[in-house]
């Protein structure tokens, strides 16, 4: 599990727009961060968009996310995350976690590779999503979500899975494949 920033916008900055004179730079719209979760062995996703990292918004994120998950067949045993304090440091969060014995993996401080399935993950949303289409707003952008994501679940071939979406392994998984 991981976090990733995206900057807000009202307009389509220089990038779309090819005019750098129609930034402002003085005005900042604040982030969307999108809480992110990947199974390591199907390599389902599961992300959404929140104002903060927060802790109580961490928890809340993660019960919906074993939720979706139950829903796939997929129990959870273990959760890897890096060393934020909203990881790390939080109560609400070690007692979730405790209460569902789920044990709590850290990373290496500076070693974001431990994580690297949800760090790949960012990185493909970011190139695929974020960046890769033409957004009006950051609204936009946000309601484009569900949908990249439902692609990347069920259509996206992955390399890791021999060209196979995420999908796949979580039917196999359930035992409905035979």
């Amino acid at each position: 599990m991981d976090t990733s920033e995206y900057a807000r916008f009202q307009r389509p900055g220089h990038r779309v727009t090819g005019d750098r004179r129609s930034q402002d730079r003085q005005h900042r719209d604040g982030v969307d961060v999108v809480h992110a979760i990947v199974d390591d062995h199907s390599r389902l996703a599961y992300a959404e968009i929140h104002d903060n990292q927060q802790a109580a918004t961490v928890v809340a994120f993660l019960e919906r996310a074993l939720a979706f998950y139950a829903q796939h067949g997929i129990s959870t045993k273990r959760l890897m995350t890096d060393n934020a304090w909203q990881y790390s440091r939080s109560r609400q969060l070690r007692g979730m976690l405790e209460q569902r014995g789920i044990r709590h993996l850290k990373t290496q401080p500076y070693r974001p590779r431990t994580n690297g399935k949800v760090e790949r993950f960012h990185q493909t949303m970011a190139r695929e999503w974020a960046y890769g289409l033409v957004y009006q707003t950051h609204r936009d952008r946000a309601q484009a979500l569900p949908h990249r994501l439902n692609h990347y679940n069920t259509t996206r071939p992955h390399s890791s899975l021999g060209g196979q979406p995420p999908i796949s392994r979580v039917h196999n998984v359930r035992g409905q494949d035979i």
